[in-house]
């Protein structure tokens, strides 16, 4: 049994931080950063069933060509991933009421979509990119049991390795995207990426502005990094968590990004909303 203190509930029984009930949820659902973006989204339902909203987290669940998906917004960053991804499960797969958990099991279907920063010169400004690896700077995923086996540690070894990875900074982490969400969704239109969820904006990602780096190379060795003949992509800030936790749950997840800035060529698109909606339009097809 789950203690109150473990499980926090709300009065009305809904989970402390989504304020979410059970029957409030798809299997369904698309991740979204910014809580503006659950609006673009919901425009396109033939239908909305139930809107929620605590703090940056909002839910929209409502019909899209007989389809019913839930549109969440997560806000910005890893640690949010963490409380998104047990709430959701726990809203699936644990009787809220006695605080157990259930007896069947049930998946969830969990697309994130999303801006990035591209890495190489072939993922120019207005790509969208399909993490085939998330690659995790943030540590969230090594907090939890048997992390080592959802993990691609060759890969976490390799890029290690290769570029002197500060041992002050959180363990780098590798997992896998749902390929079954890989196939259906982004086979044939965009570009298989393996994605750096960075710890933050500014300096993780190689930003400085005042401060200076600890590492000053680190952005050119990822770029150079090579693995089996991949290379990294892009950088964003949540997918890690959200492909760690879903492999450890047993969910199906993936990480979608249109590409708005490139760190390669030091460039940025000025509007990018025309490109959202595209992106926002495929996902809601295929998911």
């Amino acid at each position: 049994m789950y203690e109150a203190s473990e499980l926090i509930l709300n009065q009305d029984g809904s989970v402390f931080h989504l304020h979410l009930k059970p029957e409030q949820l798809s299997d369904k659902v698309i991740l979204v950063g910014d809580m503006a973006r659950t609006d673009v989204i919901a425009s396109y339902f033939d239908s909305i069933e139930c809107e929620v909203q605590n703090r940056e987290f909002r839910t929209i669940t409502g019909m899209y060509r007989n389809k019913r998906i839930s549109v969440l917004s997560t806000g910005i960053g890893c640690g949010n991933l963490d409380i998104v991804m047990n709430e959701l499960d726990a809203l699936v797969n644990i009787d809220l009421k006695k605080r157990v958990n259930k007896d069947v099991f049930k998946k969830l279907t969990l697309v994130r979509v999303g801006t990035s920063g591209g890495l190489q010169a072939n993922v120019p400004e207005g790509t969208f990119v399909a993490s085939k690896r998330s690659i995790g700077f943030d540590g969230v995923i090594n907090f939890y049991a048997d992390s080592t086996k959802v993990c691609d540690m060759q890969f976490e070894k390799a890029f290690v390795d290769y570029t002197n990875f500060s041992k002050r900074h959180a363990a780098p982490y590798c997992v896998k995207n749902s390929e079954k969400l890989l196939t259906r969704i982004a086979s044939t239109d965009m570009v298989l990426g393996n994605t750096i969820a960075s710890s933050g904006f500014y300096g993780p990602q190689g930003r400085t502005l005042r401060l200076n780096l600890d590492d000053v190379n680190l952005n050119k060795k990822i770029m150079q990094f090579e693995f089996n003949g991949e290379k990294i992509t892009n950088y964003e800030m949540e997918g890690s968590v959200l492909a760690g936790m879903a492999a450890l749950m047993g969910h199906e997840a993936l990480t979608i990004c249109l590409i708005i800035a490139n760190r390669y060529g030091k460039s940025f698109i000025g509007n990018y909303s025309q490109k959202m909606k595209e992106l926002i339009s495929l996902v809601l097809d295929r998911i």
